[in-house]
């Protein structure tokens, strides 16, 4: 089976009799090479002291006066941060439960960028042995925001953080100029033909996905979304792209985004949406609980809608904690 997401750090780990990921001293060492804690030529001696002490021993613990020692309040908050960040990773069992608990309890104070890293991580565990590059690419949307395009016709997403670059580069190719363009024209739109290519390039994050007119995609995102609550939540559920939501009585949602979250909230009140508000929906999904005892009673065996939007500036900022925290399931404590 070919390898991805190597960036993930997924070699760093190794699984514990559950299948959950355990918290080793390489993962901790990624975290510490995060170019956000190296510290700058500027740093003070004792900033350069404790981080030098944290890759000799990154479990030790840090007493607070080592903080308030740093000279420069931006990293006495920055080491807070990644210090409470490693503290609850260390107490839990695994690295799933650890995400679980930051969703459940709160992750104030945590960046999502490590929330992101999280999912990253986890969702390399839950497809391992994925042989299908469309689920993979739509896993994408869980950690990777996105935007949205419409090219020749078709809705497409890209990874923001390429097309921010490229735009930012302020250099388009000649073409793309002259044409008016976006930067998304010169990815590589994922298709039958070239998705053997996935896998050398998973990391780059460079292939745009197809998620109006092609299927696979969306089938795709169906997937990772049962592969995502099977591996963290324990629960099986089966889940198909539907072109628009026509149950009258539809009794629960959840927004897979903010912006899916609002216009769900606002059709549930039955409130007018205006065209230009449902033209931001970009997906829609059906989401049925397999076994009967995991459905919270309120659901009376309904299906759970599932609404995926992008925000006016075609930001898709997906927060796969709603999925979590949303769900009407019953608690069994895999947590």
């Amino acid at each position: 089976m070919p390898e991805f997401w190597v960036s993930s750090g997924h070699h760093l780990t190794r699984r514990d009799a559950g299948g959950g990921l355990v918290v080793t001293d390489e993962l901790l060492l990624a975290y510490l090479a995060r170019p956000e804690l190296v510290p700058p030529d500027e740093a003070c001696d004792a900033e350069r002291a404790l981080y030098a002490a944290l890759l000799a021993d990154p479990r030790r613990r840090v007493a607070p006066a080592e903080v308030a020692a740093l000279a420069d309040a931006d990293a006495r908050e920055n080491w807070e941060m990644i210090l409470a960040f490693r503290d609850r990773l260390l107490a839990a069992r695994s690295v799933e439960a650890a995400y679980l608990d930051l969703v459940r309890r709160g992750a104030a104070g945590t960046p999502p960028l490590f929330l992101n890293q999280l999912v990253h991580l986890i969702l390399r565990n839950a497809l391992d042995g994925c042989d299908d590059p469309y689920t993979l690419r739509a896993a994408e949307l869980f950690f990777r925001p996105q935007r949205a395009s419409v090219s020749n016709g078709s809705l497409l997403l890209a990874d923001a953080e390429l097309i921010d670059e490229a735009e930012g580069a302020g250099r388009p190719s000649p073409l793309v100029a002259m044409l008016g363009r976006e930067p998304v024209s010169e990815l590589d739109v994922l298709t039958g033909d070239n998705a053997w290519t996935y896998w050398s390039r998973s990391d780059a994050f460079s292939m745009a996905l197809n998620l109006g007119s092609d299927p696979r995609s969306r089938e795709g995102l169906a997937r990772a979304i049962e592969a995502f609550l099977r591996h963290l939540m324990a629960v099986e559920v089966a889940v198909a792209p539907i072109p628009a939501i026509e149950d009258r009585d539809w009794r629960w949602f959840v927004g897979l985004d903010a912006e899916g979250t609002r216009i769900g909230n606002a059709l549930w009140r039955g409130e007018a949406v205006d065209s230009a508000t449902s033209e931001r929906v970009l997906a829609l999904f059906r989401l049925a609980i397999l076994d009967p005892a995991r459905a919270d009673p309120r659901l009376e065996g309904r299906p759970v809608y599932l609404l995926l939007a992008m925000s006016p500036d075609r930001l898709v900022t997906m927060k796969p904690q709603n999925l979590i925290a949303g769900l009407p399931l019953v608690a069994t404590g895999e947590a």
